[in-house]
């Protein structure tokens, strides 16, 4: 071999501590004896020394430094305790015990690649596919929301022998180069790509800023805007791949689907022999309390499905659904499909877990029950504050926007920020979205609580009070 350069001095480390299983327990229920090594400064300083800017932090220059999680609350490392009302990858609770135990279970036995003949894998895919209509059928397991998308348009790519596509304002798929380019939340970003030419942009179908605003009438007259875009792809002399986008829109700011939308798109899209697909990444397994999949709401069923997020519960989990026929001529026309850790033993022990507790704890049950009355209450705060422009969401999937006057529904970005940061101050963690930034959206952990509703509420109002006050 040849000779290898002297390394560099490695920094002394701390000796890390090596508890025994009575001392993890006392961990678990005693959050003061969680302490980092490091004082929080030193690892701000290390982490943008040696992390990008891109990569951002939630509350920078001041970010939160958290240590533990369990259940929908968040711990620093004073132990101060923070209602988590974000984080929808945490999906049956931060930490759940069954979660946890399946994962540690299956990685003392055996964790290895999806090309052994696997009982959990199989099991899981079935059970998984339960939960879907016919035909869908089939699952491709992977670890990202990311590459879920990757091979979602690759499947439609295949099936109609096409490159264009059709996707939705203020839509996100993922990070990933075929991602972006139908995701308009990044390549209409100022420093994204901007608007590929194979790709066609349908408007937000959103009945509070949008130009259509009729409930009844806005999901076709929105979802029309497909046929032109399916023209306009014609006379590219091109052919249409699919259409993508999510069942609710996240980051276009908690828009839930006009009813008809989905069938008047899948109608236009399919009629030009393309797919298409629904992205569940953020809004399934039951989130919306409507059922385990949004776009069942829609009275539709897609060609291919795209999930993850909360799948694996913070484990990194993802996977596409379709059709057997879609998955055959994928097969009959491409490589194999292979992902080192998509449907490994462990993952597939997680994610079985997960639909374990849902069931069991009733939470898309829970989910509705307790969506609702925190829509009635926020839609109660809605009338006592004028800055509140719309209250909309079903479920733990909820919006809040602000506006400067109500008669022109201008954004008030300034105070939604601020209100984020004052519900900061009062241990409440959430966050401000859409296009304008003028959103606060509500997506916790399912196991959010009526009582936790309340709490919200309280201190929500005396923010929006405390923040108009002031300007």
């Amino acid at each position: 071999l040849p000779n290898l350069p002297n390394l560099p001095n490695l920094p002394n480390l701390p000796n890390l501590p090596i508890f025994t299983p009575q001392q993890i327990a006392r961990l678990s229920s005693n959050i003061a004896e969680v302490k980092p090594h490091l004082s929080k400064a030193e690892i701000y300083e290390m982490r943008k020394k040696h992390v990008p800017e891109a990569c951002i932090l939630f509350y920078d220059p001041s970010p939160l430094q958290i240590v533990r999680a369990k259940g929908q609350y968040m711990y620093d490392e004073q132990g101060n305790e923070y209602l988590d009302c974000i984080n929808n990858v945490c999906h049956v609770g931060h930490c759940h015990p069954d979660v946890v135990k399946a994962g540690q279970r299956q990685m003392a036995i055996l964790n290895t690649n999806s090309r052994y003949l696997s009982e959990l894998n199989a099991t899981y895919a079935q059970r998984l596919a339960g939960t879907f209509p016919a035909p869908l059928d089939t699952v491709i397991f992977m670890n990202s929301g990311s590459e879920a998308t990757e091979l979602a348009l690759e499947l439609c790519r295949v099936w109609n022998d096409a490159l264009d596509f059709i996707c939705v304002d203020s839509g996100y798929h993922g990070h990933t180069r075929s991602a972006i380019t139908v995701s308009n939340y990044k390549y209409g970003h100022p420093r994204g790509i901007g608007q590929p030419q194979h790709i066609q942009q349908m408007d937000l179908p959103d009945t509070y800023r949008g130009e259509y605003r009729e409930q009844d009438k806005a999901g076709q007259q929105y979802g029309d805007q497909a046929n032109q875009l399916v023209e306009n792809i014609h006379k590219r002399g091109a052919r249409v791949a699919g259409f993508i986008g999510e069942s609710a829109l996240s980051c276009g700011g908690q828009i839930i689907l006009p009813p008809g939308y989905l069938q008047t798109v899948f109608k236009a899209v399919r009629g030009a022999g393309g797919l298409c697909i629904a992205d569940e990444v953020q809004v399934g397994f039951g989130r919306c309390g409507t059922g385990m999949w949004v776009f069942e709401t829609q009275g539709v069923i897609p060609d291919i499905v795209t999930i993850g997020k909360p799948m694996g519960n913070g484990h990194p989990m993802s996977a596409v659904i379709t059709t057997a026929a879609i998955a055959a001529k994928y097969t009959a026309n491409r490589p194999e499909y292979f992902n080192t850790y998509g449907g490994n033993p462990v993952s597939m022990a997680v994610g079985m877990a997960v639909l374990d507790v849902i069931q069991k704890e009733g939470l898309v049950q829970h989910a509705k029950r307790t969506g609702d009355k925190f829509l009635v209450e926020l839609e109660q705060l809605e009338k006592k504050h004028m800055c509140i422009g719309d209250v909309r969401g079903m479920g733990l999937f909820l919006g809040i926007e602000f506006v400067l006057d109500r008669e022109s529904r201008d954004p008030d970005e300034n105070t939604a920020v601020l209100i984020k940061k004052e519900m900061l101050r009062n241990k409440i963690i959430v966050s401000t979205e859409g296009r304008y930034n003028n959103i606060i959206k509500i997506k916790p952990p399912m196991k959010f609580d009526q009582n936790n509703v309340e709490h919200f509420i309280a201190h929500f109002d005396k923010a929006i009070a405390k923040v108009v006050a002031m300007q």
